[in-house]
């Protein structure tokens, strides 16, 4: 199988570099050269442009910033689409948008599948990210090897923009809690609390969660970095925004959420690390919310595994006939 990737950047180039580690045919394309370089000289190939790509691999998989990142490439994919290509996209976007382009793909004889990842970059590092994918069951059933090997744990979410509406909700979750993370450290830290037993007071208690455990640490090293930015984050609590507004949801803590990140992006520039939301309260404050013994950045300490299907509770997969 040829397996062609376009966008190298923080999310891409680990899923990529997983691919590559497990020794598949991979051609790649990004509008970095030094990021594409060093894919070639780890054993990848050059695709020249994105047409090319879809006419010489059997699987595209994008991963991209925005959906209109998406849109644009998938135009110059589009002509070289026949049947049996398949499309993996794997940004974080609009449900809508990509049921729109899974249908031209699909005219065209291909098959489009919707999954997104989630569980930071550095799991997507070493192929332990979570993995959402819409499609056909039988679709699921073909790429299903490849995902295993993309990611750890992969949940079939039902058809085409499915994936993208329950990542935005997971992405959603995480912007509310790094928020309330950020004022439960600033306050503790204003109440005279020690940070590094505040960190491990929440930690081991039913407060904690996977950003405390993960974006918590980083806060507190003062590097904040998660390899994610404001404008990221604007953009994805933004589409849960849009997706609840079209179902007619009045949500009450999210326009407060779209309001805090607009905020930081004007006081501190759309590409600032999205854990330096903080920095709002640290300012408002001028306290400095840091501790000795946390890493700058994070590192998945797990092993890499094979990846398996997760079952949602109450629903049975039928058995493959031997």
């Amino acid at each position: 199988m040829k397996v062609g990737f376009i966008g190298l950047g923080n999310v891409g180039g680990k899923l990529s570099g997983s691919l590559l580690r497990n020794g598949f045919d991979l051609t790649v394309l990004d509008r970095k050269p030094e990021l594409v370089a060093g894919f070639v000289g780890r054993g990848a190939a050059a695709a020249g442009d994105a047409a090319s790509l879809m006419r010489n691999c059997d699987v595209v998989i994008t991963c991209l910033p925005s959906p209109a990142a998406s849109a644009a490439v998938m135009e110059e994919m589009l002509p070289e689409v026949v049947p049996g290509k398949i499309w993996l996209e794997m940004s974080t976007t609009d449900d809508a948008e990509i049921r729109r382009l899974a249908a031209l793909v699909e005219a065209k004889g291909g098959t489009a599948v919707d999954c997104p990842v989630s569980g930071g970059c550095h799991r997507a590092d070493t192929g332990n990210i979570s993995i959402f994918a819409g499609c056909e069951r039988e679709t699921f059933e073909r790429v299903l090897p490849l995902l295993m090997t993309l990611g750890r744990r992969v949940l079939h979410t039902g058809p085409v923009g499915s994936a993208s509406v329950l990542k935005v909700v997971t992405n959603y979750l995480a912007t509310a809690n790094l928020v309330s993370v950020c004022e439960a450290l600033v306050t503790a830290k204003a109440a005279g609390m020690d940070m590094n037993t505040a960190y491990e007071a929440i930690k081991i208690s039913s407060g904690t969660s996977f950003v405390h455990e993960t974006e918590s640490q980083v806060i507190l090293n003062g590097s904040r970095d998660i390899s994610f930015t404001m404008d990221l984050v604007s953009k994805d609590i933004g589409l849960f925004q849009a997706i609840a507004d079209r179902a007619g949801v009045p949500l009450e803590i999210s326009p407060l959420l779209n309001e805090i990140f607009r905020n930081g992006r004007e006081r501190y520039g759309p590409r600032e690390l999205s854990p330096n939301i903080i920095r709002r309260l640290e300012d408002a404050t001028g306290l400095d919310i840091r501790a000795p013994g946390f890493p700058p950045e994070m590192v998945d300490d797990e092993p890499e595994e094979p990846g398996y299907e997760v079952v949602p509770t109450g629903i049975a997969r039928p058995v493959a006939a031997e």
